[in-house]
């Protein structure tokens, strides 16, 4: 199935039913009065989220969803049949956004969860509505009103625990493979993922979290090379983020040019994101000797002068896979325990998610309107004299003591 994550519709609540003018004719009842029915209420269009969805491919082809109309109201005092609601179902982490206002119509994350995106309109009144004591004949009645209409943006993020960085070709991929049951695509040759992956990883019997592998990034993503920043987006939404960096890379890079790759492009797409907790994880220490792993994690951790714990695995041999999950879902299981107990760390966290969503949307907009002026034959934004485009540098904070983690 087709990986859809970005799609843009159309919805067209139902028209309410016209009240009808009618008045009652039967034999020997002289001057029966009016009888004419109110119409029925046009249906509605609520977006549901459902578990079993992962990709919003069934809106790529279908744009435009219209609920029912009600009917016209009818005589003897009928009512109008109201339409029928629409519902459409979409994957869970799916935000619902006004295409003319950009505003945030609502974000379903949890399976079930309806959100009324347009309303359909009023039912119109029938004649038996205006009769009176002075106005026994009634010759008024009203039409239904219009339903809404709204061009709706739908942005699906995974909701995982953990998010894994990386360039191409860090092992990734392979990391996912051997710590859960997901069987994302491993070659022995150099390629990149083209879709998000997630795996589901057991510790224990009961405990578990919910791992997400996206696409490599590359130098330049921000400004739209490669696959650019469109999958980093999926990462708004994780607790803990593990970059991972290749040891030994088959090409004349190194481990700290790639770490350090990856951190100023996280920090332009998001500074606030680049903020959340971040572990790094060098792998493929199998393909170097022992006695140089001291000096080339020492290269990196100098370079990104990093915060927190550093990991020396091989995630194709399963080196230091175990007690890197069971320190992850330690650190899951403290960050909710804080949670419930502190309120203050709460609305800290919740700061940072709702800055990290503005950053990351007004980013992916502005990468847009970028591609769209190219289009349009704008050789560069600066052209139309708008010097809003130039993206602020951040410059990285020095951290405390470096911890260095390793079996």
């Amino acid at each position: 199935m087709k990986f859809v994550d970005e799609v843009s519709i159309r919805v067209k609540a139902g028209d309410g039913g016209n009240g009808c003018m009618s008045f009652r004719r039967e034999k020997f009842i002289e001057n029966g009065g009016p009888n004419g029915g109110d119409g029925g209420d046009g249906g509605s269009i609520y977006m549901m989220a459902d578990e079993n969805l992962n990709t919003l491919v069934d809106y790529r082809y279908t744009r435009h969803f219209d609920a029912e109309r009600g009917s016209n109201g009818g005589s003897t005092d009928c009512t109008g049949k109201k339409g029928e609601d629409l519902i459409l179902r979409v994957p869970v982490g799916t935000t619902v956004i006004d295409s003319a206002t950009q505003e945030v119509i609502g974000d379903l994350t949890k399976a079930g969860q309806k959100l009324m995106v347009v309303q359909g309109g009023w039912h119109g009144l029938g004649n038996t509505r205006f009769k009176s004591s002075t106005n026994r004949a009634p010759r008024q009645t009203t039409p239904g009103k219009p339903g809404e209409q709204r061009d709706l943006k739908l942005e699906m993020k995974v909701l995982a625990d953990v998010g894994l960085l990386g360039l191409p070709n860090a092992g990734k991929s392979t990391f996912i493979r051997s710590v859960s049951a997901a069987k994302p695509k491993v070659a022995d040759y150099p390629f990149t993922t083209l879709v998000p992956n997630l795996g589901v990883v057991s510790v224990d019997r009961w405990k578990s979290f919910v791992i997400a592998d996206i696409p490599g990034l590359i130098e330049g993503a921000s400004d739209g090379a490669g696959l650019g920043i469109r999958f980093l987006k999926h990462l708004a939404r994780t607790r803990l983020l593990l970059h991972l960096v290749d040891m030994a890379p088959l090409d004349d890079s190194s481990a700290p040019d790639a770490a350090e790759v990856i951190v100023n492009e996280l920090i332009k797409f998001s500074p606030s994101l680049a903020e959340r907790d971040r572990w790094l994880v060098l792998n493929k220490c199998d393909q170097i000797l022992e006695e140089e792993h001291e000096e080339r994690v020492k290269e990196v951790v100098e370079r990104l002068q990093w915060e927190g714990p550093v990991y020396v695995i091989s995630a194709i041999a399963k080196e230091g896979t175990e007690r890197l999950t069971r320190d992850i879902m330690r650190y899951l299981e403290d960050r909710a325990d804080r949670l419930a107990n502190d309120p203050a760390y709460k609305e800290e966290l919740a700061d940072l998610d709702q800055r990290i969503e503005d950053e990351a949307r007004a980013q992916l907009q502005a990468l847009d309107d970028k591609r769209a002026l190219r289009r349009s034959g704008v050789k560069s934004v600066h052209d139309i004299g708008d010097d809003d485009w130039d993206e602020e540098d951040v410059d990285d904070e020095d951290g405390p003591e470096i911890i260095y983690v390793r079996d």
